[in-house]
């Protein structure tokens, strides 16, 4: 399917100062020379800030991330995910149109689509709320015909129900996400054939649908300031994030995520938001079936700073201390006794360009030689307990040994 750029462009584009510090942070997630990986993250918060991908946010984001302009190009036009167009202030719908979802009635959803929001694709309707495309396959085939609106999926439409849920999301409410018509998730629409024994366990909804019941985010876009910064990973230097942005354990905690935009803070419990002009609460069509009511928990966005001895924080603290050569072992340090090597207050006339070691880059080596090593035969003469020294103090762990730095030192400091 064609996808081309929208004919009328905006002359430019900046994040917010926030969704700035998360898409950087976003960067220092990936080891030097590799930040180009984060650029469906990077392109994905564009739009979720504007409503649609515009040219200068793909430009933007190339800049950003040090790419041509043509490979941001290539991402933005490949993935369905990516609006290229305006989109309605309330929901986008993407009808499925192809083979099993054409079969079972996409056509009739699409004329609904053409009745109630516009006659043409990639159109706003009058009121500016909605609009509508046809997409190729979202992989929902046993629940055709299906329709993604906003973030989620709605599975099993009939032209009566699609109508349905336009009305309400034009109302301000949200239909619960998943099959229409009753049907718990992907099993036969006559019922279970097999595995009955389990009937009486599944809990009230599917894991999907029950995910987009606690987010509450299924039209709802980030701005920035309601999602707390997945971080610390660091900053273009290697050190921890700024204080004021929540730790990766806070967020994630023990279990690890909770949710697709990251997990709550430990102890906290949901938190309403405001929705704009779609609300946190879902609705349903009168007679649905039993099960199918949404719980209506909001997602939380917790948007206030972290308290002082947060992981980000005590992060700081450490790489700061350990740039001034005090011995202070990070948490989580291997079961190697740490030696502090030999280090230097300043280089030994031209410092050795310790970029040539594979996996140094240039925040790396700044890092590195404020831990005062300059040369290759400081690194060369590091031992297991000086490695797990040093690597207890670098962002990403294990790179010492992975790599060999010290064998690479060696050879290194043969040749100068």
């Amino acid at each position: 399917m064609l996808r081309r750029l929208n004919p009328e462009q905006p002359e430019s584009f900046a994040f917010t100062p926030e969704n700035q510090a998360w898409a950087e942070a976003q960067m220092t997630k990936y080891p030097e020379g590799r930040q180009a990986s984060a650029i469906i993250a990077l392109l994905w918060r564009a739009q979720e800030q504007e409503g649609w991908l515009t040219k200068p946010a793909i430009e933007h984001v190339a800049e950003m991330l040090g790419l041509a302009y043509i490979r941001a190009l290539e991402v933005a036009t490949f993935y369905f995910m990516f609006q290229l167009h305006p989109v309605g202030s309330v929901a986008n719908i993407q009808i499925c149109g192809t083979t099993s979802c054409m079969i079972c009635g996409a056509e009739d959803l699409m004329a609904v689509c053409k009745e109630k929001i516009a006659p043409a694709p990639h159109t706003l309707s009058d009121d500016g709320k909605f609009s509508w495309e046809e997409v190729e396959c979202l992989g929902a085939c046993a629940n055709a015909p299906m329709a993604q609106i906003g973030k989620d999926y709605y599975e099993d439409l009939t032209e009566e129900r699609l109508a349905w849920i336009i009305d309400e999301l034009a109302a301000g409410r949200v239909p619960t996400p998943g099959p229409q018509t009753g049907r718990y998730a992907s099993e036969p629409a006559a019922g279970l054939t097999s595995l009955k024994e389990y009937e009486a366990d599944k809990s009230p909804a599917n894991a999907s649908v029950a995910l987009a019941q606690e987010l509450g985010d299924t039209v709802k876009r980030i701005d920035g300031t309601e999602v707390p910064l997945r971080a610390p990973w660091g900053d273009a230097g290697g050190r921890a994030a700024p204080t004021g942005q929540a730790s990766r354990d806070e967020l994630l905690g023990p279990e690890g995520p909770t949710g697709r935009q990251g997990g709550r803070r430990k102890g906290e419990g949901p938190a309403p938001r405001d929705r704009g002009e779609a609300s946190d609460k879902v609705s349903e069509a009168p007679g649905e079936a039993p099960g199918s009511e949404a719980t209506g928990r909001p997602a939380e966005r917790a948007g206030t700073a972290p308290s002082e001895d947060t992981g980000a924080k005590a992060e700081e603290a450490r790489l700061e201390a350990d740039a001034e050569g005090e011995d202070t072992p990070a948490p989580g340090a291997p079961d190697t006794e740490e030696v502090k090597p030999e280090t230097l207050d300043a280089p030994r006339g031209d410092k050795d360009d310790l970029k040539k070691l594979r996996g140094v880059g240039p925040q790396l080596e700044r890092l590195l030689n404020e831990m005062g090593f300059y040369h290759f035969d400081q690194i060369a003469s590091w031992g297991p307990g000086e490695i797990a020294w040093v690597d207890n103090r670098l962002k990403f762990k294990g790179r010492i040994e992975r790599d060999d730095w010290v064998s690479q030192a060696r050879d290194l400091a043969k040749r100068n």
